[in-house]
Formats: C-alpha cells, sequence, structure tokens
C-alpha cells in the first residue's frame, strides 16, 4: 500500500480538470466538503500569494481588500472565500482591470456561496467540485481500503483503521451539528444520525 500521507499522494485528474479552468477563465472555485483536499491541492499550484481566511494574520490585510489586492500579480489563491463573500465584487473588478491577475477561491460548497460567486462572477469563473480520492490517485491494489474508509484524505491515510474510524466518527459530528444547519436544515442531529446510518445500511 502507498504511503499513507496526503501530500504525497497525487490526484492527477483533479488537478488536470483544475489546470484547464485557470487557463480559461479569470477565476477558478474549487469547491467541496470540508477536509476533501481542496487546500492541499491548491498549494500544488504555482501560486504567487495566498490568503487564508480562518487565519487572523492573513485575514488581516483583508480588513481594506482593495489596497491588499490591487497591485499584486500572479495567481492569488484565497482559502475559506465563504467568510468573506463581499469580495467577490471587488474581484470582479480586478480581474476586469488588471490581467496579470488570477485568482483560486476555495470554499465549502453551499447554495448562497455559488449563487453569490455566480452572480458577481458572471462569465469569469469557472466552478470545479472536488471529492475523495479516486481510483487513479491510490492505485487498482488499494480499492478495498478506498472503499472502506472513504475517499477524504484524513480517513484513507492514518495508518491504522481504527485512526481512520476514529477521525471519521468525529468528522461525521461535526457535519451533522455544525455543517448541516448552517444549510439551513434545521433537524436535530441525533435524528440526523439515525437517518443517515439507515441510509448507510440500506447501500451496504
Amino acid at each position: 500500500m502507498r504511503d499513507h500521507m496526503p501530500n504525497l499522494i497525487a490526484r492527477p485528474i483533479d488537478t488536470a480538470n483544475i489546470r484547464k479552468r485557470l487557463d480559461g477563465f479569470p477565476v477558478t472555485a474549487i469547491l467541496g466538503p470540508r477536509q476533501c483536499g481542496k487546500t492541499t491541492l491548491a498549494r500544488t499550484f504555482p501560486y504567487a500569494h495566498y490568503f487564508d481566511l480562518e487565519n487572523p494574520r492573513d485575514l488581516a490585510p483583508l480588513e481594506n481588500p482593495q489596497l491588499a489586492l490591487e497591485d499584486l500579480q500572479g495567481l492569488i489563491v484565497i482559502d475559506e472565500i465563504q467568510r468573506l463573500p463581499e469580495l467577490f465584487p471587488l474581484i470582479r473588478y480586478l480581474v476586469d482591470t488588471r490581467p496579470r491577475q488570477k485568482y483560486l477561491i476555495l470554499g465549502s460548497a453551499s447554495r448562497d456561496l455559488i449563487r453569490q460567486s455566480s452572480e458577481s462572477l458572471a462569465g469569469r469563473i469557472a466552478y470545479y467540485n472536488l471529492g475523495g480520492f479516486r481510483i487513479p490517485d491510490i492505485g487498482a491494489e488499494n480499492y478495498k481500503t478506498l472503499w472502506i474508509r472513504g475517499g477524504l484524505p484524513d480517513a484513507y491515510t492514518p495508518a491504522s483503521a481504527d485512526q481512520s474510524r476514529l477521525w471519521l466518527d468525529n468528522y461525521i459530528t461535526t457535519f451533522l451539528e455544525r455543517d448541516i444547519p448552517q444549510l439551513g436544515i434545521n433537524i436535530p442531529a441525533r435524528t440526523l444520525r439515525r437517518f443517515w446510518t439507515m441510509t448507510a445500511h440500506y447501500h451496504v
């Protein structure tokens, strides 16, 4: 089995699809669930500037976003873009007036994020939905591990099945208690977990 380190697992199909969008559009958005590898994949591209909006040090310059961004050149990556949706109109202005800028924005897929970005960046943005690892990423000989653990990097890569299961249990709890309510679904997490379990058993 390949070394279980997410940074060492290439994702050639995803990389090629994102590069195609970067070549054709001034703004490319990588959307996907939490911990699916958006940040790790984005860092494989030759970016000039990187802003992680969960990092206070990166967030501070964007209190005056136009001043922070307007003189930059090259590929600018903005991670967790859903934290500052008011950047979208500014990015539209910048890519229209500064052809040396390109943006790679990362965010959790949500109805509001897609609506806000598509309204502000119509004709300028291409979307790519990132999932988990694929068979070509991890090798056909590892398909059983992929089937049992799933394709999220932190579930697939641990050295032991127990560590993978522990991570997945905590991920599911966070997903049900934090992420689902942010989508406007106000169902108790306990009820959602029962439904989740029933659905999983149905597909076994």
